[in-house]
């Protein structure tokens, strides 16, 4: 039992597996693919955040893709597979768990829920998504939100 373990009161490990299959199945992805997710604390994804974003703050998660999509889920980038495996490495996700409990009380549902909302989020940041325009904003939360619905994971 790790670190992890004691912090989190539910199967993560198949839960996660679960949404991350569901955003690929959305998303079409015809390949075998290799996500990473990284449990951590506000401290770890703070230092994170200074190193690579230039931001000294702890954010709720991190996607890092691999593969840099010239549109969304545009699967003739195929530049990113395991040699040996000939998996697409799509690319990691840092989660901290401090700051996903603190968002779990304040939005009034379960840690269960918010883990799964923050790894639908970066998955579709790994397959090119991103929010910085209105437009692109209300299609991820669509998205994400339909993830997490077919999987019969709702507001609690």
């Amino acid at each position: 039992e790790n670190e992890t373990d004691q912090k989190l009161d539910f199967d993560y490990e198949t839960i996660l597996e679960k949404v991350i299959c569901q955003a690929a199945d959305q998303e079409k992805c015809p390949y075998e693919f290799e996500v990473n997710v990284t449990f951590t604390d506000n401290d770890s994804i703070r230092e994170i955040n200074r190193e690579f974003r230039e931001l000294d703050v702890p954010t709720d998660v991190l996607s890092f893709p691999m593969v840099d999509y010239p549109a969304p889920a545009d699967f003739s980038v195929l530049e990113y597979f395991h040699p040996e495996t000939g998996e697409l490495i799509l690319g990691d996700i840092v989660i901290s768990v401090e700051r996903a409990k603190m968002q779990a009380e304040e939005y009034g549902h379960s840690l269960k829920r918010e883990i799964c909302f923050l790894t639908a989020h970066s998955m579709l940041h790994l397959f090119g998504y991103d929010h910085m325009e209105d437009e692109e904003r209300i299609e991820m939360e669509r998205r994400q939100e339909q993830i997490l619905q077919d999987l019969g994971i709702i507001r609690e």
